[in-house]
């Protein structure tokens, strides 16, 4: 009798959840894909999701090979030449679309938006505009359902996608940096969902619009692809804001298997994106002396591959109520195998996202030290303190900020 009144009550609160406007993903089947478990579900429309007409869409979740608590979330949008399963399907073969790979100690969940022609993850044939449409609300339903739903890590969970799918993923990513540790976006299909959903320039963000702190963003994109266009007024957009950004590119085209990227810059997969945690605060390196010229809007016939941000690392170290203190430094050659240089020393303008316990308001004033430098900085009117002209180096040092008193 017990068991069955938890039962009920486990069905009472997912039907307040999901239930009440007729929402609520079914199993429709259960598999072996790789050695993994696979769990493929349907579900209709929620009501506030705002879709013209009833739909029926599909999702997998892949469970991690060994059985593990609190695992991580990673969460794959298709390119506009897949469906969920297709997608699938890619990681049957090494090289093939290797951003669909799940890692074997992940729980991953495979979106679909092939079925509802106009979707294309941000809806851009059907749903114009800058604010949230029915595919997002769909996508972020269907993310938060399956954190719930597996006991997930919330501070691990992260995006990414190809092409069409890079393109949802800065779009969609971006503006959920609440649910989203970072994210990742091979060679996306045009920035015009980004641009639209943060209010870019043109465009400014409306009073009263809060957009959260958003996850790290890593984006490879090539100037001989005709999708990349407008990257520099992305880049430049991601700059002024303060957005972390890890850019690269080079002469590999609308590509997808890494290995043949790798060969045109082999930095894409130097950054360690799957250990971001969202309840840590992150630095944010703008107009930095190490950045390469962007090829884009006037230079597509370079040859050279290049970087934006490519050399930071960090390690947060204090997250206080007083004071904040991260360790800043570059990468050194014994650490990242590469064809390119690595710097000794660079000069960045340093701002702090995520700040979990030190509260700074707006146009407030913070102090400062870093190494034998100090000084005072004053908050943004969003809130957002950045410390200008560190000189970063391959020796770690501290950044600390703290209240004036």
């Amino acid at each position: 009798m017990k068991r069955e009144m938890i039962v009920l009550s486990v069905a009472v609160v997912c039907a307040a959840c999901y239930g009440a406007d007729g929402w609520g993903p079914e199993k429709d089947k259960e598999q072996v894909h790789m050695g993994r478990k696979l769990e493929v579900f349907k579900h209709g429309v929620k009501e506030a999701w705002g879709y013209a007409a009833p739909q029926r869409d599909t999702f997998f979740v892949l469970h991690p090979k060994q059985p593990r608590a609190n695992a991580p979330l990673y969460v794959v949008l298709h390119s506009a030449g897949h469906d969920v399963t297709s997608c699938l399907e890619c990681t049957t073969t090494p090289g093939n679309h290797d951003i669909y790979h799940a890692p074997e100690d992940f729980f991953a969940l495979y979106l679909d938006c092939r079925a509802n022609k106009g979707d294309w993850w941000w809806g851009i044939e059907k749903y114009k505009g800058t604010e949230v449409g029915p595919t997002e609300k769909r996508v972020m339903d269907t993310v938060k359902w399956v954190i719930a739903q597996y006991g997930i890590d919330s501070n691990r969970v992260y995006l990414c996608g190809n092409s069409m799918g890079g393109s949802g993923t800065l779009g969609i990513g971006m503006r959920h940096g609440d649910v989203f540790a970072a994210i990742k976006a091979n060679v996306p299909a045009h920035v015009e969902h980004v641009s639209s959903r943060l209010y870019f320039p043109p465009q400014t963000v409306p009073a009263g619009v809060t957009l959260p702190d958003p996850p790290i963003a890593i984006d490879y994109s090539a100037q001989n692809d005709s999708w990349s266009v407008d990257h520099d007024a992305f880049a430049a957009a991601m700059n002024e804001r303060k957005y972390a950004l890890l850019l690269y590119w080079g002469l590999f085209g609308h590509a997808n298997n890494t290995e043949n990227i790798l060969k045109v810059n082999d930095l894409v997969n130097s950054f360690d994106w799957l250990n971001v945690r969202k309840n840590e605060a992150y630095p944010v390196f703008t107009d930095a002396s190490t950045n390469d010229p962007l090829p884009w809007p006037k230079h597509l016939d370079d040859t050279k591959s290049g970087q934006i941000n490519a050399f930071f690392r960090w390690k947060t170290l204090c997250d206080a109520p007083e004071k904040v203190e991260l360790s800043l430094f570059l990468t050194s050659p014994a650490e990242l195998k590469t064809t390119f240089t690595i710097p000794s020393e660079a000069t960045a303008n340093v701002s702090l996202r995520r700040l979990q316990s030190l509260r700074v308001t707006p146009g407030e004033t913070v102090r400062w030290t870093f190494g034998g430098a100090k000084g005072e900085a004053k908050a943004d009117d969003k809130g957002c303190v950045t410390v200008p002209q560190l000189k970063i180096t391959v020796q770690p040092a501290t950044l600390t900020v703290s209240q004036a008193k």
